[in-house]
């Protein structure tokens, strides 16, 4: 379901006008499942899939650890870009029959 759904979040984004600069970008803090840019601004993306909400939403899923090698990750990205850049964190929530994205789903402290 994760790959199914990471093509599927890929797919959406760029409907709404976003262009996908890496899926499963890897870095020695870990992997952000899609990075983006929208407009200005470089997008890291949480893609979460569920059948169901039976466990709760799949946002809530990302948790105080994910967001924190999120922000090592969008660090990682600028020094390897050679400059600082707008960065957002987005959630994608993928079910059977919709995609719900969650812009700027979280911020850093």
């Amino acid at each position: 379901m994760g790959r199914r759904g990471e093509r599927r979040a890929a797919k959406f984004l760029r409907r709404q006008g976003c262009k996908v600069l890496a899926r499963n970008y890897r870095t020695p803090f870990g992997e952000a499942d899609i990075v983006a840019r929208d407009g200005e601004t470089v997008v890291f993306c949480e893609v979460k899939a569920r059948l169901t909400e039976s466990f709760g939403t799949p946002a809530e899923a990302v948790g105080a650890d994910k967001r924190r090698r999120y922000g090592l990750i969008a660090r990682f990205f600028q020094q390897r870009a050679g400059r600082e850049c707008n960065v957002r964190f987005d959630v994608l929530e993928v079910y059977k029959d919709r995609v719900v994205h969650l812009k700027d789903a979280f911020r850093l402290p």
